[in-house]
This record gives structure tokens, sequence and C-alpha cells, in this order.
């Protein structure tokens, strides 16, 4: 793979990310509510629902296919800049944030409810960072033109524990607790968290990360 097609992919991890929070906020807006497990939601609230109650009903063939195809495109972005700093140790942290991307797709191909699957594939999406974003700061941290970025992504992974453990701690899986409470908002934090990293990544390898 060329230089330039490696910095091309790259980009898959701002575009997917981008179109993930585009999807999301759309059709939150217009979601009616959803039916799961027998519970009818008459209506969508991104305060204290997850993101995955998108992925059903009528918002479900998009919101899915927003989850499987960012899923892909961060994979690829991932793999992108990886190629492009091509430095020792870049296949390591390829595959740990690579799983990122990975879960994100599960949770589009299994819904909630596939409640296994489901929750192992946000877990890989939210979890993986965890400790890929501080395996990846300590490889950027010996490039040239990248060592900010890897001197903050350990902070990134803490921050990506406290929003992680924060959403478990307010997520109620109760149809009274979807109802109420603050979890949709802290996991569209965590979401956004996560994506920004990605995307701070693939734009600078586009813009002119070179090998070591």
């Amino acid at each position: 793979m060329s230089s330039l097609s490696a910095r091309r992919l790259a980009l898959g991890a701002v575009a997917g990310p981008v179109l993930f929070e585009l999807s999301w906020l759309v059709l939150g807006l217009v979601s009616p509510g959803y039916t799961l497990f027998g519970h009818r939601f008459t209506g969508y609230s991104p305060v204290s629902q997850p993101v995955s109650g998108l992925g059903l009903g009528v918002t479900g063939p998009y919101m899915n296919a927003a989850f499987v195809v960012t899923g892909l495109m961060l994979t690829a972005g991932v793999a992108g800049v990886f190629r492009v700093t091509a430095a020792p140790g870049h296949r390591r942290c390829a595959v740990l944030l690579g799983l990122s991307g990975v879960g994100q797709a599960l949770c589009g191909l299994f819904t909630l409810e596939e409640m296994v699957p489901h929750t192992l594939g946000y877990l890989l999406a939210i979890g993986a960072p965890v400790i890929g974003f501080p395996v990846a700061g300590r490889y950027f941290r010996g490039l040239p033109g990248w060592r900010r970025l890897g001197a903050w992504l350990p902070v990134g992974g803490l921050l990506t524990l406290a929003l992680l453990v924060l959403f478990l701690l307010t997520f109620q899986p109760t149809a009274e607790g979807a109802e109420a409470g603050v979890a949709g908002l802290v996991q569209r934090l965590g979401i956004v968290e996560v994506h920004a990293w990605f995307a701070v990544m693939g734009v600078r390898a586009f813009s002119g990360g070179g090998r070591s």
C-alpha cells in the first residue's frame, strides 16, 4: 500500500465517527419509540435511553447500518493510521484499537434483543480503548510529530474508563430505568470522547504523519 493510500485510509477514523454521531442525532429526533421485550417505549429520550434503542423500531435498519458501517470505517481508519507510521509495535496498537471498530459493528449485527452479543460489542467498542489508548500513547511518544498526542492518549484511556464505569453505574436494565435517569447522556459522552481521539489520529495521519 502506498503512503498516499494509507493516509486516505486513515480518514476512516474521522468519517466513521462523524457518520455515527450524525446518525444518532438525526434518528433520535425522528424516532417515535420502540418495543423491547414486550414493553413499548412511546417516546425516545437521548438523556435516559441508550443509542442502541434506535436500533429497534422504524429507525432500526438505519441505526444498525450506521453501527456496522462506522465499525468497518473505524477499523480501516485505524489500520491506515498505523500503516502511515509503521514503527515497531504498530501492529499491536492497530489490533488493540481496531477491536473498538469490531465491537461497534457487533452492536449493529446484534440489537438489544440479543443482549449478550450486543453487550459484548459495546464493551469492546468502549472498553478496548481503555487499554488501547495508553498503549498507543507510548507508541506515538517515540515518533516525531506524534509526541504530543502520545502524551495525551493515556489521559484519554483514564477518561474513557471513568465514563464507562459511570455509565454502568447509571444504567438500569429495566423498562422504568430506561425512561428515567441520565445513562443515555453518559453513554453519548463516552462515545463522543472515544470517537474524538480516533478522529484526531486520523487527521494527524492524513495531514502529515510520516514513517519514523
